[in-house]
């Protein structure tokens, strides 16, 4: 069922989509796949600061879709606040793949806030996700704007993983779920980029989160958490696990403060999995390194020229990346076992999310949300429906009673 549902006021808007910074690595991989996924007569173009290079993606994308030749190209730049209203007043929904978002990020979702335009990106920055809030998530829900952040491997799959192994548990019981990430990627420019920020200012982002738990609301009657055990309850097979401690167990607990169907009592757990013990020491001992020398402005530096935004690995190398996260989740005496799993996580997949929430925004008959919200809480199981249907797995690899249960 579809129903093209605009936000309040976009009705007359001159495009469905804007995708803001299709000259970067991600971005491009973006447009790429709109112009071969989007649904006919969609209206879309591309936002940026280099005409020329707009022009650039934009003959790469008339030979993947001769439709694309016209496609509009629209001025943009965070430093200029005047073009950043224009196309937040230009669209009904705005993509953005520019980051670090820290640094970039603000302008867009201000100005979407105020004009009543949802709003995706790919950030994994939780100090940008909590100023944010703090600031526009107001302004949003007053204009009827969904500002929905981690649309990409942070933090999709995690997010509606959870999502959908809830789904297939017990209602109106405490439920406790567990994820286990393993991956085989590379990383971008810009990706280092983020993280080096993520981990340089690690008080920053403490101080962000406070702020943020002092405005906004708990859920009635209801108990959300991350699970802080530094092992996890269920086990996997063999191997080894680590906490993973990334944005997405935040935007997942965030979901269940949205979504009563989590549950009276819900907690979940985020665990990296590995086959290996030298594998789970190299994870440990690379994340307290990338920590340290992101702390320090020489060695910051030299990390930031370890790869420059708009690098990212080749289509070959690419197509020998996966990924797979599986839940386990039990309550009411049942025991679940999902699984979401696809290719190449970071660019390809990553790619195909964010490009397939927009499409979502834009097309599907979805609950009635504002603000900044998550993907399971905006989108849920119509963006499922899309990502199953675009090559991404949602599955049931188990069920039956809890051990005890009975």
């Amino acid at each position: 069922m579809t129903a093209d549902r605009a936000p309040r006021g976009a009705a007359d808007r001159a495009y469905d989509i804007v995708l803001f910074g299709a000259t970067g690595f991600t971005g491009a991989l973006t447009a790429e796949y709109l112009a071969e996924h989007a649904a006919p007569g969609t209206r879309w173009a591309l936002a940026g600061r280099n005409r020329a290079k707009l022009r650039a993606v934009r003959d790469r994308l008339q030979k993947l879709n001769p439709a694309c030749a016209d496609l509009p190209l629209l001025h943009a730049d965070t430093t200029d606040a005047a073009s950043i209203e224009d196309v937040a007043n230009a669209a009904r929904v705005v993509i953005t793949t520019v980051g670090p978002y820290t640094e970039h990020g603000e302008p867009l979702v201000a100005a979407c806030a105020r004009a009543g335009t949802d709003y995706v990106d790919l950030t994994g920055e939780p100090t940008f996700v909590d100023r944010v809030y703090v600031k526009y998530h107001d302004d949003a829900v007053r204009s009827g704007a969904r500002i929905v952040h981690a649309c990409g491997f942070d933090s999709i799959p995690h997010d509606l993983g959870a999502y959908f192994t809830v789904k297939q548990l017990p209602e109106g019981v405490a439920l406790h779920v567990e994820g286990f990430v393993r991956v085989r990627g590379d990383a971008s420019g810009g990706t280092l980029h983020s993280a080096v920020g993520i981990f340089g200012d690690p008080a920053g982002m403490m101080r962000a989160e406070r702020e943020r738990r002092r405005v906004e609301q708990r859920p009635a009657g209801r108990t959300v958490r991350v699970s802080r055990r530094p092992t996890p309850k269920a086990r996997i097979g063999d191997g080894w696990t680590l906490p993973l401690p990334t944005i997405d167990p935040r935007i997942v607990i965030r979901s269940a403060a949205a979504l009563d169907r989590y549950g009276p009592d819900f907690t979940y757990g985020h665990y990296v999995a590995v086959k290996r013990l030298a594998g789970a020491a190299g994870l440990a001992a690379g994340a307290g390194a990338l920590l340290l020398l992101s702390s320090l402005p020489p060695t910051r530096s030299l990390l930031l020229r370890l790869r420059a935004p708009g690098d990212g690995p080749s289509e070959e190398q690419r197509a020998r990346h996966w990924f797979s996260v599986k839940f386990v989740g039990e309550g009411g005496g049942r025991r679940v076992v999902t699984e979401v799993a696809g290719g190449d996580p970071g660019y390809g997949e990553t790619a195909k999310m964010l490009g397939e929430s927009a499409l979502c925004l834009v097309h599907d008959d979805l609950p009635d949300t504002a603000g900044q919200v998550t993907t399971a809480a905006a989108m849920g199981d119509a963006l499922i429906d899309r990502l199953v249907k675009a090559g991404i797995a949602f599955r049931v690899l188990d069920a039956g009673d809890s051990p005890g249960a009975g």
